[in-house]
């Protein structure tokens, strides 16, 4: 059980998805008696049926050849203008703040900033395993203008933390592109790992980084099993707002929401 810990209120298993099973009701009630509002648990992950929850994943890298020219073009481009490497994490830890801070504002979704003792707290409390630190440079100054924090297990890395700032969206020089090439690169044929992961189905459909990563980079969705507990209050509140959900746009409401419409398979 010590590899659950709350993010947001509620309960998340800690290490890689391939290795989270269903809990027992006596586990996820003694993570309840510590704290949060729910645990979230998945499992069976990868399964062959197709459920309304998954784990968005890369596991073969084929390289440029698998990719659109258009895809192609376009890594060659952040190449040209951008480097990108793996940094200490404490670079990001003094310089990354105002970069994730930009990014989050150039959501759609505006709940999910950090403040700036959330984002010490990530990096001193939850970041005490391993993980590496990608950074994005700009090639005219050497100024840094993205950076990637990763999640690293034995056999499997996950994608999580990024921050680039939105004006290098724009300009042409396709920061994402270039990152993305890269890591699957190195993780899954330099490093040898099973898969690499950006992480599971969004709750907040805060940002559009998933479809883009099956879109361009031939990320799948690996089907799991959601289930959601809660507390009894909560699980009372969830049952009274569930049938309001599509008119409810407060958006940490809506994410519990949308997590309880995919757990009933109705999303």
């Amino acid at each position: 059980m010590n590899e659950y810990h709350i993010y947001r209120k509620a309960w998340r298993f800690d290490g890689a998805p391939h290795k989270e099973t269903r809990l027992e009701k006596t586990e996820w009630q003694a993570l309840l008696k510590e704290g949060g509002l729910m645990v979230r648990n998945t499992y069976d992950f990868d399964c062959q049926e197709e459920t309304c929850f998954w784990h968005v994943i890369k596991d073969q890298f084929g390289g440029m050849e698998e990719l659109t020219s258009k895809t192609r073009n376009r890594i060659v481009k952040a190449f040209d203008h951008l480097e990108f490497k793996l940094i200490d994490r404490s670079i990001v830890q003094s310089q990354g703040y105002p970069i994730l801070k930009a990014t989050y504002e150039d959501y759609a979704v505006s709940d999910r900033a950090m403040s700036t003792e959330v984002f010490e707290e990530y990096f001193n409390r939850f970041y005490t395993k391993d993980c590496d630190c990608w950074g994005i440079y700009d090639k005219a100054d050497g100024q840094l203008v993205g950076f990637q924090v990763n999640w690293l297990w034995d056999d499997a890395c996950q994608y999580d933390l990024i921050g680039i700032l939105p004006k290098y969206k724009r300009n042409q020089t396709f920061p994402y592109y270039g990152l993305f090439y890269t890591m699957n690169q190195y993780y899954l044929q330099e490093k040898g790992l099973k898969y690499v992961t950006d992480g599971s189905r969004s709750v907040s459909e805060h940002s559009n980084i998933q479809p883009f990563m099956i879109e361009k980079f031939n990320f799948r969705k690996a089907y799991c099993k959601l289930e959601v507990h809660y507390r009894w209050w909560m699980k009372t509140a969830v049952n009274l707002l569930y049938p309001f959900r599509n008119i409810i746009t407060i958006p940490s409401v809506k994410a519990i929401l949308n997590m309880e419409a995919m757990q009933l398979g109705k999303k």
